[in-house]
């Protein structure tokens, strides 16, 4: 179903209490036999764990009710477990509210691992099917968003419903991209060149000048972004200078972002027939997926509830959070009231069997 258009709230009211959520365990393993997690005190009121996939794992447990929906947030490219901050509190009262940092993302290292949307969705899958005791509502942001319907589309056992911010999915014929923004991604596919112009950015500029940077192409409105999440912004790219490869982890998630949108029919197929029930939500003002992408996908899914939320870019959750989490609680009351009940943890789920492993990132 297609909805009116939304105006969000003034986004300098946003909530960002990082210190609040306060949640009893971590994820717990499916079976037996593995020894896969190990917690410890997130730093910010949150669990920070990680878990063993061929490689450290990195998820953070923002806390809520035991019984509570699980979502799962995911995040987009060059992103973390930080783009949820402002975010997660304001669910967490009636939702258990977790994120995963993907291969080469935040603070889960390369490891070997590759870093592309196929190989992502692979380990997303093995997160679901190994450390999860639930199917999870997915939410996922930009490439995080396209990640989750193809893990829905191919493993629709594996996750309960979506919840799609601004996902990165392919446009409709004639939509043509931001010019600077085509420019930039082109300038990856040349060899060794996109690496080597992100060290050296790290370099030139200082973690905040490469925040404000980045702000005026992911929002409408880079001065509406309170300050607590511009210091998260500013966290998350010092942690990512600390990753091994991390540059070249990006570089090689962008590329497969960008063959999968230019080679759109298998993505575009998934979107058509995934099963599960689907909240999708983009600003208007999206400079990196146009908003012409939601509105052609509200014509192909009646079923799917799409909210064009006015004056918004490319991440409505740290732009204007509790108009963001508003809209999902709503979703999760109505539409998504049947995907709410089946993300609900079993009640007498198995004990996990937690080993200490080395602190990435951190």
């Amino acid at each position: 179903m297609s909805s009116p258009e939304t105006t969000p709230r003034a986004a300098g009211s946003t909530a960002f209490t990082g210190s609040t959520s306060t949640g009893p365990t971590g994820p717990r393993p499916a079976g037996t036999g593995h020894e896969r997690l190990t917690l410890s005190d997130g730093g910010d009121g949150f669990r920070s764990s990680w878990a063993q996939l061929d490689g450290p794992v990195h998820i953070v447990d923002f806390g809520g009710p035991a019984d509570g929906p699980l979502l799962l947030c995911v995040h987009g490219l060059g992103g973390s477990y930080l783009n949820w901050l402002p975010l997660a509190p304001l669910l967490t009262t009636t939702h258990r509210v977790m994120a995963v940092d993907l291969a080469g993302h935040g603070r889960t290292p390369a490891a070997g691992r590759r870093t592309d949307v196929l190989a992502n969705q692979g380990l997303l899958d093995r997160f679901l099917a190994e450390v999860l005791d639930t199917p999870p509502i997915l939410v996922g942001n930009s490439m995080g968003g396209m990640i989750s319907v193809m893990q829905a589309a191919r493993r629709p056992g594996s996750v309960a419903g979506l919840i799609l911010v601004d996902p990165a999915l392919p446009r409709p014929r004639g939509v043509r991209p931001d010019p600077e923004i085509a420019r930039i991604f082109a300038g990856l596919f040349i060899p060794r060149l996109g690496a080597a112009v992100l060290a050296r950015r790290r370099t030139r500029f200082t973690p905040r000048e490469l925040v404000d940077q980045s702000l005026v192409r992911l929002t409408a409105d880079p001065g509406s972004i309170p300050e607590s999440a511009l210091a998260a912004m500013e966290r998350a790219q010092r942690e990512r200078g600390g990753l091994p490869d991390a540059d070249q982890a990006f570089v090689g998630a962008a590329r497969s972002v960008v063959w999968s949108l230019l080679r759109p029919a298998p993505l575009a197929h998934m979107v058509r027939t995934v099963p599960q029930p689907t909240l999708l939500l983009h600003g208007s003002a999206d400079r990196l997926i146009p908003v012409a992408v939601a509105r052609n996908v509200a014509a192909q899914r009646p079923d799917w509830r799409v909210e064009i939320l006015n004056g918004l870019g490319h991440v409505p959750m740290l732009e204007a959070a509790e108009l963001t989490a508003g809209l999902m609680a709503d979703w999760l009351r109505r539409e998504g009231r049947e995907a709410a009940e089946r993300a609900r943890r079993p009640a007498t789920p198995a004990a996990p069997t937690l080993t200490p492993l080395p602190a990435v990132g951190s």
